[in-house]
C-alpha cells in the first residue's frame, strides 16, 4: 500500500537498502521489487508515491534495473506489475505530483471498479458474505429475518442509499445489527436504527450546496476574463449563467459541442438549430468568443 509509504522507509520497502543506508538499517534488505523478480508485483494506491519512488520506479519497469537505497550498484528485476489507485493519475499529472512518463508506461490496461451505489446487485450476497465473516471472527451465528432482510435490502439497492465508503460502509452496518441482534436474530427494529444511522452520517457528509463557496467559485472565473470594471457591473444572475456557459465550453471541444449540451432541452424544439450561433451571441453580451474564453482555460 503506497499510501503507507513516507521518506526512507518508502524507498526501503519498495527497493530494498544496504546495510548502514541510514539509521536502524542493521541489515541488507531486499525490497519488494526485487521479491517480485520473474514473479507480480501489486501496487495500491500508486498515485501517493512520492516523486524520487516514482523515478525510480520507472527506471526498474524500462531498465529491469535498479539501484538499492545506500548502494551504488544496480540489482535486476524482471517483474509485471498491477497498479491500484482511488485517485484520478491524470489530474495529479496536470497538479505536477505524478510523472506523466510513468503514467504512460503503466497505463497499458486500465480497468474502472465501480463503487458499491453502482452495483447494487452486488448487496444482497455481500450480505450474506459479511454475516458469515461476522461468525468467524465471533463465533457466533447471525441471520435475518425474512421480514428484516427485505427491509435492509429495500433501502441499499434505493438511491438513498449513498454507501459513501462502499464495502466498508456495508461492513460496518452489518457488525453493529449483528452485534445487537437479540438471541442471533436481526430484526426489523434493529434494520430500521441502522438505517437511520446512515441516513444521518450520509447526510452530515453531504457538501455543502449554499451559493456562497459557488459564487467565489464564480467569481475567480469570471474575473480575468471581464476586467473588473465590467465585472463589477455585471448582476449576479449574469454571472451565474456566464460561468455555467464558460465552464460547458471549456469542457467541449468545439463551440457547437458546447450549444449541443448548452441548448439540449430548447433545440429539441427547434426545426432548425445554430448551437455555436447561440453560443457565439450570448458571450458576444460580455464582450467575450469562444477563442478567449478557451485560451485563458
Amino acid at each position: 500500500n503506497c499510501a503507507t509509504l513516507r521518506g526512507d522507509a518508502a524507498m526501503s520497502t519498495l527497493f530494498g537498502h544496504v546495510k548502514g543506508a541510514f539509521t536502524g538499517a542493521a541489515s541488507d534488505r531486499a525490497g519488494l521489487l526485487r521479491e517480485a523478480d520473474s514473479g507480480l508485483l501489486f501496487l495500491d494506491e500508486i498515485g501517493e508515491l512520492g516523486a524520487d519512488e516514482q523515478a525510480m520506479l520507472l527506471r526498474a519497469l524500462e531498465d529491469k534495473a535498479f539501484a538499492p537505497f545506500g548502494s551504488d550498484k544496480s540489482v535486476k528485476s524482471d517483474f509485471q506489475l498491477i497498479a491500484g489507485t482511488n485517485k484520478d493519475l491524470e489530474d495529479r499529472v496536470r497538479a505536477g505530483r505524478f510523472r506523466e512518463d510513468l503514467l504512460a508506461r503503466i497505463n497499458l490496461w486500465t480497468f474502472t471498479l465501480p463503487g458499491l451505489s453502482e452495483r447494487r446487485e452486488d448487496i444482497a450476497p455481500n450480505l450474506d458474505y459479511e454475516l458469515e465473516r461476522f461468525a468467524e471472527r465471533h463465533g457466533r451465528k447471525v441471520t435475518f429475518n425474512k421480514e428484516a432482510r427485505e427491509l435492509f435490502l429495500k433501502f441499499a439497492r434505493s438511491p438513498e442509499a449513498a454507501w459513501r465508503a462502499n464495502f466498508r460502509d456495508l461492513n460496518a452496518a452489518v457488525t453493529r445489527m449483528a452485534t445487537l441482534a437479540p438471541r442471533g436474530r436481526i430484526n426489523e427494529a434493529l434494520v430500521a436504527e441502522e438505517v437511520e444511522r446512515l441516513r444521518e452520517r450520509w447526510q452530515k457528509l453531504e457538501p455543502d450546496s449554499s451559493a456562497v463557496p459557488q459564487a467565489q467559485d464564480d467569481d475567480a472565473l469570471l474575473r480575468p476574463l471581464l476586467g473588473a470594471d465590467l465585472f463589477s457591473e455585471t448582476d449576479l444572475l449574469d454571472r451565474v449563467q456566464l460561468a455555467a456557459v464558460v465552464r460547458v465550453c471549456r469542457a467541449s471541444r468545439t463551440m457547437a459541442e458546447a450549444g449541443r449540451k448548452l441548448f439540449a432541452a430548447s433545440r429539441a424544439k427547434r426545426t432548425v438549430t445554430n448551437d455555436s450561433d447561440r453560443v457565439k451571441k450570448f458571450l458576444a453580451r460580455f464582450g467575450l468568443d469562444w477563442k478567449t474564453i478557451t485560451a485563458t482555460a
